[in-house]
């Protein structure tokens, strides 16, 4: 036989950008590693520089950053890492992005617009990206943006669970905001086993971030409802819905939504409305002078943490979600 065989063991790294530490020191624990040394920092006309303090050649690296505002940046940092995984050698990088940048800009609305979650997921992959991971993705047809594995994960099994321990499941009834989430809403009342009702809000494509609500389909007198999202941004579309339950004689209302995006007036409107508990996760960082009574924050931390797991093994992704993911 000619040529050199080598034996050697696979190498799993995690690197972080500085978007969220707190939860890439949760995941690193939840996977028994340390994250890689990386010297990272802003010069002064705002361009980046990361290094990496010790060699990932022929490592499995997994970059994790969310994506917070300023969104922008913490976007371009995660590709200059992941571009110098590529030239460090790195056998494979995934990207591992809980709260996908650009996930609502998906489709075109009107003539002259950019599909913007596409574009990001091609300088991903021009970045050096082999595999994406991601929590919740605004819609599923982002998937078929990226040019390789994309590992879907979903947060509703944790916020479900923890809705479930914590009312009557005889009197609860499920809510999806607006159209677009009846999806997600049918596997929450699925898991649940509770009935479903449906918000429908109309929406000024002009006006961002506002709505109005229209008109409401199904009984939620006297019930417990939940309302389920995929995320908060402002929290005028959430507020709105509670409102509306509460004028049809809903009990009381919970939301779960897996991304506290909470930008501008959310925390104000969400802490002054009807709206008992929020229950979201850790995939974007909550600032406290950004949490308020009602919020409860469950940790995604070891859900990425079995993914990636799971993915450094060469082992099934979708068995975490009963083959549904």
């Amino acid at each position: 036989m000619t040529g050199i065989k080598a034996t050697g063991e696979k190498r799993l790294v995690l690197v972080s950008g500085r978007a969220h530490p707190e939860l890439a020191a949760e995941v690193a624990a939840e996977l028994g590693v340390e994250l890689v040394p990386t010297s990272a920092y802003d010069f002064a006309n705002g361009e980046i520089y990361v290094r990496f303090g010790e060699s990932v050649r022929g490592a499995d690296a997994f970059v994790l950053q969310s994506h917070t505002a300023p969104i922008n940046q913490w976007l371009m940092e995660q590709l200059l890492m992941v571009d110098a995984l590529k030239r460090a050698s790195a056998k494979r990088t995934t990207v591992v992005a809980p709260f996908f940048p650009y996930a609502r800009q998906d489709k075109k609305h009107r003539g002259r617009e950019p599909i913007s979650s596409r574009l990001v997921a091609d300088m991903y992959k021009t970045a050096g990206a082999n595999r994406l991971m991601s929590v919740d993705l605004h819609t599923a047809q982002i998937q078929g943006f990226f040019d390789g594995p994309v590992d879907h994960l979903w947060a509703m099994p944790l916020l479900a669970d923890h809705i479930g321990s914590r009312v009557d499941r005889a009197d609860l009834t499920v809510v999806s905001p607006d159209a677009g989430r009846v999806r997600l809403a049918d596997q929450w009342s699925d898991r649940l086993g509770a009935p479903l009702a449906i918000i429908h809000k109309r929406r000024d494509p002009t006006v961002p971030n506002q709505v109005k609500v229209h008109e409401l389909v199904g009984e939620v007198e006297g019930r417990t409802c939940v309302l389920v999202d995929d995320m908060i941004d402002t929290g005028g579309t959430i507020v709105q819905a509670a409102e509306a339950l509460v004028e049809n004689g809903a009990a009381q209302v919970l939301v779960a939504a897996t991304h506290a995006v909470l930008s501008g007036p959310a925390v104000a409107r969400l802490r002054d409305s009807p709206i008992v508990e929020m229950v979201t996760t850790n995939t974007l960082p909550i600032a406290e002078e950004s949490r308020f009574p009602q919020l409860t924050v469950l940790s995604i931390a070891p859900l990425l943490a079995r993914a990636i797991r799971a993915v450094f093994d060469e082992g099934s992704v979708t068995s975490l979600f009963d083959g549904n993911s």
